[in-house]
């Protein structure tokens, strides 16, 4: 197999996955220096050049001193002012290539350093830019997880290659200057280092391409399982329940197994390596007694002076060891290209819309989205998690979506706000289906907010805008967390909304309860003023009265909106105009709230076993829950 070759493809069933190869890889690092730091191209010549020179100084200033030394031994005047003054000479050209590969070498790290932190970023942007259910896959988990490893270190994947060709400007020089040093002495000597070198460099390909193999690529899964017990270990919004039940040893015996089997998979690799290390050895060894003896040889037999014996044994020497590094550079080279073509596989992979053609979603007063024989299945299931939805939600129709647990209501939202495609059917707006349209262009319609409410390290300001400072109103921000109640909370806090919240980034961050969470989410829906609200669940850690008096104030702050309301209560039914009852993915019920009671069926069911909840006496059940439903309260 070439040097510079790429690399056959073992077992890999990848359908993303490219093998670029090393020139190419070289190449795309090389328009990163073009991109992000030219210096870097000049930095590496002069770099080269001045490590290169300083193994070879003293080389040259050996033989020259042994040489002064010869004649001042049969002359009959005995000044060393000459020896002096070129020692002195060498030790100011020496000095002088060492400051400058000092420097290269300083901003060369630097350099790298930025040119990789620039490609983490462009990784974070692609993930931040593919499709929602395409990266949630555990596939794509693995691909990702490759693409961090092949940027997470100075000596791995994209900066490993830039160190590695920093190395290789060294040896190619080295190489070069030895070789002509060399070929005045006998070009076959340099025949045999660079046999011996090319027989160790084999071995040592072969124990990279293994080790890669089976730690590298095997490992992926693993060190995603260590990632997550790692992060469950950290992360304290898990510390309450391990501490309530207890659950320290059985995460540390859970996480015990993962290093475990990391521990067996490094143990492999450490012993390929001792193998190598072994081997080239032994190479180096017999690599070395036939340059001694060669060199000996000629001594005795060819007249070969001792100053040049000398210079021969230092050049050969550093003949040997710039091969030998050399190759070693293109291995490692080869094993940080590979690393390389994770991080690259990763970033061409297709976001949706980039090839597909769009149309732009018509300017119109009103919007109205139908939902046609749709039927939705999650990737790698083969029950459907929604079968045959038929539903028109009209312009400024505020529909709620019902239903116990499982029974679709979320994956119905997350279809119409296309986080998913459809499997089957379609999904139409004002007549088109909504996969034509961009899909950036298309989230803007909505303001969602969500039962798992993400907060953000940010001011709560803009944990409500969701933007950047300039593009914040912050009187804005606090007049819709007011709406949402949590105008007590904005008092209570020294710095109101520019109060800081988590404690990721500040120490004087604080953190929500999880209805203030709720609240927020539903201040971030008032506040980015979109077509359409959607509202999944943001209230379930409100107790079912102040949810309704929440909902109701909301509903009446959006004023003629279109609003989903998803719950699995019913606290948002009176007041909606349509309910759609949700059963074990198909919608079995809609019609009003009036309606579907006089049907008798599971909507009407689910009513009356939630109101029993609110009153004792199942006579007046329908009375005292309509009684609440318009406002009043009720005791029981």
């Amino acid at each position: 197999m070439g040097i510079f070759t790429k690399s056959k493809k073992e077992e890999n069933t990848d359908e993303f996955h490219r093998d670029y190869g090393v020139f190419s890889n070289v190449a795309y690092i090389l328009k990163a220096f073009m991109k992000y730091r030219k210096s870097l191209f000049l930095l590496l010549i002069t770099g080269g050049i001045a490590s290169a020179s300083m193994s070879y100084i003293w080389s040259f200033i050996g033989k020259l001193v042994i040489d002064m030394i010869e004649q001042q031994a049969v002359s009959p005047d005995k000044d060393i002012k000459p020896l002096l003054t070129l020692v002195a000479a060498a030790a100011l050209v020496e000095l002088f290539f060492l400051c400058l590969n000092s420097i290269s070498a300083q901003k060369l790290g630097v350099g790298f350093t930025y040119i990789r932190m620039m490609l983490v970023k462009e990784r974070i942007a692609k993930t931040l830019s593919m499709e929602y259910e395409t990266l949630e896959t555990p596939e794509m988990l693995d691909r990702l997880q490759k693409a961090k490893r092949a940027t997470s270190g100075d000596w791995q994947g994209v900066q490993g290659m830039m160190t590695y060709m920093q190395t290789m400007a060294t040896y190619v020089v080295s190489v070069i200057v030895s070789t002509v040093i060399m070929a005045t002495f006998n070009p076959w000597i340099i025949l045999v280092v660079g046999v011996m070198a090319v027989i160790s460099f084999l071995f040592f390909d072969y124990i990279r391409r293994k080790d890669k193999k089976e730690m590298w690529d095997a490992m992926m899964p693993h060190w995603r399982k260590l990632e997550y017990m790692e992060n469950v270990t950290k992360d304290f919004s898990y510390a309450k329940d391990i501490r309530l039940f207890g659950m320290k040893n059985f995460l540390s015996e859970r996480q015990k197994k993962v290093f475990d089997k990391e521990l067996e998979h490094w143990r492999k690799s450490r012993q390929y390596w001792v193998w190598n290390t072994l081997f080239a050895h032994a190479v180096a060894l017999v690599r070395n007694i036939i340059v001694v003896g060669w060199l000996i040889w000629s001594v005795i037999k060819g007249g070969l002076s001792i100053g040049n014996f000398t210079l021969y044994f230092a050049s050969a020497m550093a003949f040997s060891e710039a091969v030998n590094q050399l190759l070693i550079a293109i291995s490692g080279l080869k094993e940080r290209s590979a690393h390389t073509d994770d991080f690259r596989s990763y970033m061409d992979i297709p976001i949706g819309d980039d090839t597909a053609k769009t149309v732009p979603i018509p300017q119109a007063e009103d919007y109205t989205f139908t939902f046609e024989n749709v039927s939705f299945r999650y990737k790698g299931q083969e029950k459907y998690a929604l079968k045959n939805i038929n539903i028109t939600l009209s312009p400024g129709e505020k529909l709620a979506v019902v239903g116990l647990n499982g029974a679709g209501k979320t994956t119905f939202i997350k279809l119409l706000l296309r986080l998913y495609d459809v499997t089957e059917g379609r999904i139409l707006l004002n007549g088109t289906d909504i996969r034509s349209f961009d899909r950036a262009e298309y989230f803007k319609m909505f303001a969602p907010a969500f039962q798992d409410v993400t907060v953000f390290a940010f001011p709560m300001s803009e944990n409500v805008s969701m933007s950047e400072p300039f593009n914040t109103d912050k009187d804005r921000a606090e007049s819709v967390l007011r709406s949402a109640g949590l105008g007590e909370k904005i008092d209570s806090l020294e710095k109101g909304v520019d109060t800081e919240l988590l404690k990721v980034l500040y120490d004087d961050g604080i953190d929500l309860s999880g209805g203030e969470k709720q609240k927020l989410a539903l201040a971030r829906a008032l506040y980015k003023e979109s077509k359409i609200i959607v509202l999944d669940e943001p209230t379930a850690a409100l107790d079912a009265l102040a949810e309704y008096r929440l909902y109701q104030s909301f509903d009446n702050m959006i004023g003629k909106k279109t609003a989903v309301y998803i719950s699995h209560r019913l606290s948002s039914t009176r007041f909606c105009d349509r309910v759609a009852m949700f059963s074990k993915g198909e919608m079995v019920e809609t019609g009003t709230h009036e309606e579907l009671m006089a049907l008798d069926g599971e909507y009407a069911e689910m009513f009356r076993v939630q109101a029993q909840y609110y009153v004792e006496d199942k006579d007046v059940i329908l009375n005292k829950y309509a009684e609440f439903a318009e406002g009043g309260e009720t005791n029981g």
